[in-house]
């Protein structure tokens, strides 16, 4: 039963970090990247709709990407999502495809950055005390039930803040070596 709640855990807190991943790859850093924009949702006939749904994504030099529509109807949607992201950038298209091309990043934009990473980084921290608390009250549960002796429960519990702690140093990893890239001139 204990190993059951501490399977999960393992489960849960990856899905985190995961989550946390795809996140900070949407973040600008100084080089092009379809991450920045590919889970980008555009108004398809009036569904949100991820952009790499829409489009072929490519990186022709390293500060521009060039995004190609399977549908060139949407050329205008998309270029209007583009502009009202958070991304800053300012798209330029020629009837059939966009390109977007990636300035080099001021100092204030990439303090800017970093602090959007930290943010990031709390709530992946958060999300994943929040599977501990959520798998620790179903163990206590467990106990209350008789399903699982004291001794369990503590061995569960030391056993789960380990693995909490082991995700929670991930995540600072994950997060400095972001920080790093964005920092990097």
């Amino acid at each position: 039963m204990i190993k059951d709640i501490l399977k999960e855990a393992e489960t849960r807190m990856k899905a985190a970090i995961q989550s946390l991943d795809d996140d900070l790859g949407g973040i600008r850093t100084g080089r092009a990247t379809p991450a920045l924009v590919e889970k980008m949702p555009i108004d398809y006939y009036d569904t949100p709709t991820p952009l790499m749904q829409l489009a072929s994504i490519s990186v022709p030099e390293p500060r521009s990407l060039l995004i190609k529509p399977f549908d060139p109807t949407t050329v205008k949607t998309i270029e209007r999502a583009i502009l009202a992201s958070d991304l800053g950038l300012t798209p330029s298209n020629d009837g059939k495809q966009i390109r977007l091309n990636l300035p080099p990043l001021t100092e204030d934009r990439r303090r800017e950055l970093v602090k959007v990473v930290h943010t990031r980084l709390e709530e992946s921290r958060v999300a994943v005390r929040n599977v501990r608390r959520d798998l620790h009250n179903d163990m206590r549960d467990f106990e209350k039930e008789k399903l699982i002796s004291e001794d369990d429960l503590k061995r569960g519990e030391e056993e789960l803040q380990k693995i909490t702690d082991h995700y929670i140093e991930e995540i600072g990893k994950h997060g400095q070596h972001k920080e790093q890239e964005i920092l990097e001139v």
